[in-house]
């Protein structure tokens, strides 16, 4: 395994800033940020700021809830404590039944979701320059994500809270950069593992050992 020239926190085996056990390493990144910054951020927690109140919230579901509540249920603790009451839904057009189903667990939660598909706009890819070849079907109409124009809807819907359900790698990256909500995510897209990607690193060493594979990693 090839080692990096500037180690980070996935070199590290102390963990110091979790333990407290005074023996972080010689590259800690904590330890290495200036201490004036390190307060800066920790400001930002403090007060009533909306960082602060996300801060909070996530804590205190996390501390409430822990090893109790899955992830649907986490999502609606949190944007209780949140204040949030109109929750945006960006989905991918291949998950729409769980959309459905969680649009109406969040109505029967008390809230308002707002979903938006992600071929919203109905623009054909050739059109934002995405050569035909390149299309899963060539030679046809084949709708791209339109990930911006999701977050441009729930922007005028004023949401207060946007959750993401299965966008795509790097759509969902456009939607978070776009989004005026605080965003978190629900389900993340893995269409070979059942939208659970973790399996692969958790089978990194038996089953799918593929993806340690440096000449095919760096093809990809």
């Amino acid at each position: 395994m090839t080692k990096p020239a500037e180690p980070t926190c996935s070199e590290c085996g102390q963990l110091d800033c979790y333990h407290q056990r005074g023996n972080p390493p010689a590259f800690c990144v904590g330890k290495k940020t200036a201490p004036e910054v390190v307060e800066e951020v920790a400001e930002r927690y403090r007060g009533d700021g909306p960082d602060a109140v996300l801060a909070r919230a996530s804590a205190e579901v996390e501390g409430t809830y822990y090893g109790k509540l899955n992830r649907v249920e986490e999502t609606l603790a949190f944007a209780r404590r949140i204040g949030a009451h109109r929750i945006g839904i960006a989905t991918c057009v291949g998950l729409i039944e769980e959309a459905r189903l969680f649009a109406t667990i969040l109505r029967r939660g008390g809230f308002d979701p707002q979903t938006v598909l992600c071929k919203i706009g109905g623009l054909d890819k050739t059109e934002i320059g995405v050569p035909d070849a390149h299309k899963i079907k060539p030679g046809g109409f084949e709708a791209c994500c339109n990930p911006v124009l999701q977050a441009v809807a729930l922007n005028a819907k004023k949401t207060d809270l946007n959750v993401l359900i299965g966008l795509c790698v790097g759509h969902d990256a456009l939607f978070y950069k776009h989004s005026d909500a605080p965003v978190t995510t629900l389900i993340t897209k893995d269409r070979v593992l059942g939208h659970n990607p973790a399996a692969a690193l958790y089978t990194a060493k038996s089953y799918g050992k593929r993806v340690l594979d440096e000449d095919r990693l760096k093809d990809l």
